[in-house]
């Protein structure tokens, strides 16, 4: 594992004095994908989570994690969030709004605090992966302490 500079992400896990491992990845193919990433870092994909924005029909943002394999129910993600209905937030909005880009997008440490929900399956694992805040950068945490740091609640969202 090849050190790195600690992203936004990781200073503020330090901060709450929460445990995280990290594992890099290569991406100049360009697979930056949830499936890519967990075939590039040996994971099983039930356990790597994507961050998705999205945008609720209040206009207020919300933030879900949910496995890379699986499709974000918009139905349970209004549910969870009180919307009428929701909508993934347009890739053109994404870093304006939270600082990060595709593929690099972390639950944790975003412009802003935005209401956040992780998929109840996270619940079954000791560790999961997310986004550090960068490309070829994963954090390896447990769920709970995700939940700490982002402020966040399990759903069932797929």
């Amino acid at each position: 594992m090849k050190k790195i500079n600690k992203t936004n992400a990781m200073r503020i896990l330090d901060s709450m004095n929460i445990e995280y491992d990290y594992i890099t990845y290569e991406c100049e193919d360009g697979k930056i994908d949830g499936v890519s990433v967990a075939l590039k870092t040996g994971q099983n994909p039930e356990t790597v989570f994507k961050t998705l924005v999205s945008v609720g029909h209040s206009k207020e943002l919300y933030v879900f994690c949910i496995p890379v394999e699986y499709e974000l129910d918009l139905k349970k993600a209004a549910k969870a969030s009180n919307e009428k209905n929701i909508e993934l937030l347009p890739l053109k909005e994404l870093t304006k709004n939270t600082g990060y880009i595709r593929g690099g997008c972390s639950p944790i440490g975003m412009k802003k605090h935005y209401k956040t929900f992780i998929d109840e399956t996270a619940s079954l694992n000791e560790k999961i992966l997310v986004s550090a805040g960068c490309l070829g950068v994963q954090i390896i945490i447990n769920p709970n302490d995700l939940i700490k740091a982002s402020e966040a609640s399990y759903e069932d969202l797929i």
